[in-house]
């Protein structure tokens, strides 16, 4: 699927109202891998796909729900921002494989095996042992394929990243991450898990997050491009994309649930300072969406072509949900 400067951010979590998804769309992104799931579970994402129902009633002028890849150019036509539901965990599916197909079904295109802790299904990064994929990871991996559902293992584990890379029949995604070599992060990625990645076909979006960034908040805009760089090298220029995972509009409280769920009574403060109470400072040049064009200048500084900047920036996004997003023919 060929399509020029279609703008595609790999993962945000907005509390989402009129002001945010305006200032979005009107940023040039023309889609958003939005995260509706990190701790619930099938019933409470229900109530969440339904409130996004009701956005999409509301809000009808500005977003629309992108199930394919030809609704992301749709919602460009129209001037829209076009929505794909994700999970950054795989609670929604409980212990019954049947609900992702029910989920898909309801628009849900990418889920995460793993979030940070031992799933059901894959090891989280901030696990201190790796087992692995599990056994009903693999029918779960088997049955995401079959329906068109994309894995994604931005918070899991090295040997599981790498194991289901190897399992899956259609290549996976890391949506939100950048390589390890640039910061190590518990989150951020091997040369290991990098190479398996490209030679496997997957796709890599590089995270503004500052716990995933060299220098952090300080880090420039000069270093980010020139780590895309050095990871097109390790890759392919087809294979990299943005997945910012931008925050904005939460309290510290959401930022606690996030990390704690249900599964401790005492706060997990994960990533920096175990003193951290505050959503971190964002780097000057992406303080949020409306700076997304500073990402394409910065390519260009460091030297890749305006072709090459249009995939980074969401034409490899794009072709990849086209192969992705339906079934296994």
């Amino acid at each position: 699927m060929q399509a020029n400067n279609v703008i595609i951010d790999g993962l945000q979590y907005i509390n989402w109202d009129k002001k945010t998804f305006e200032k979005t769309r009107d940023s040039g992104i023309n889609a958003v891998h939005v995260t509706i799931a990190y701790w619930e579970n099938f019933s409470e994402v229900i109530d969440n796909i339904n409130q996004w129902n009701q956005y999409f009633r509301k809000f009808n002028d500005i977003i629309m729900h992108a199930r394919t890849a030809e609704d992301i150019l749709e919602a460009k036509r129209q001037n829209k921002l076009g929505i794909i539901f994700g999970f950054q965990n795989c609670s929604p599916i409980e212990d019954n494989i049947a609900n992702i197909e029910i989920l898909h079904r309801l628009g849900v295109r990418i889920m995460q095996l793993s979030y940070n802790n031992q799933s059901l299904l894959a090891t989280g990064c901030y696990e201190n042992k790796d087992s692995g994929i599990t056994r009903f990871g693999r029918q779960a991996i088997k049955e995401m394929n079959r329906v068109g559902m994309v894995i994604d293992m931005s918070h899991s584990a090295e040997q599981s990243t790498l194991e289901a890379i190897e399992l899956s029949e259609r290549p996976i995604a890391i949506t939100h991450a950048n390589p390890i070599f640039f910061h190590n992060a518990l989150r951020n990625k091997s040369d290991t898990v990098i190479k398996a990645l490209g030679e496997s076909g997957g796709i890599l979006g590089f995270s503004m997050y500052p716990f995933h960034l060299k220098n952090g908040s300080n880090c420039t805009l000069d270093q980010f491009c020139q780590m895309i760089a050095k990871t097109v090298d390790m890759m392919s220029i087809d294979q990299v994309a943005i997945g910012s995972d931008l925050c904005e509009n939460w309290d510290y409280s959401k930022l606690e649930w996030m990390r704690s769920g249900r599964w401790t009574f005492s706060a997990d403060y994960g990533e920096g300072s175990a003193t951290n109470k505050a959503w971190p400072k964002q780097p000057h040049w992406f303080t949020g969406a409306e700076d997304i064009m500073n990402i394409a200048d910065g390519l260009r500084k460091v030297g890749f072509e305006e072709e090459e900047v249009n995939k980074i920036m969401g034409g490899n996004w794009l072709n990849f949900f086209d192969s992705s997003f339906g079934p296994m023919s």
